[in-house]
């Protein structure tokens, strides 16, 4: 049995994808911090991710983002567990958006 996995990328990846069809970049990060400070896409905190599934069903390709990629991480691997997810690509932007600040 395979086991289906998420892709680790970096910024300039991010970039590339984003500009795809049918592609979501899912920051995961708490509303204020998203308030304060984002580089766009859907913000669905971390723990909010399972209930909001249903808004990532029409996009194929999910890329999940937060400060310096811990919850990113887990995001990404939560995602891979979810039935309703098991067939989208996922990527996680390694190091996370501060890495797009340098």
């Amino acid at each position: 049995m395979t086991t289906k996995t998420y892709t680790d990328i970096d910024t300039a990846e991010l970039e590339r994808l984003r500009q795809m069809p049918d592609t979501a970049v899912v920051d995961v990060r708490d509303e204020w911090e998203f308030d304060e400070f984002n580089i766009g896409g859907l913000n669905i905190p971390l723990p909010d991710i399972r209930s909001r599934n249903a808004e990532l069903a029409s996009y194929n390709t999910l890329i999940c983002i937060c400060t310096n990629g811990v919850r990113s991480r887990v995001a990404a691997k939560d995602m891979l567990r979810q039935p309703e997810l098991q067939d989208k690509t996922i990527y996680h932007l390694k190091g996370g958006i501060l890495e797009t600040e340098e």
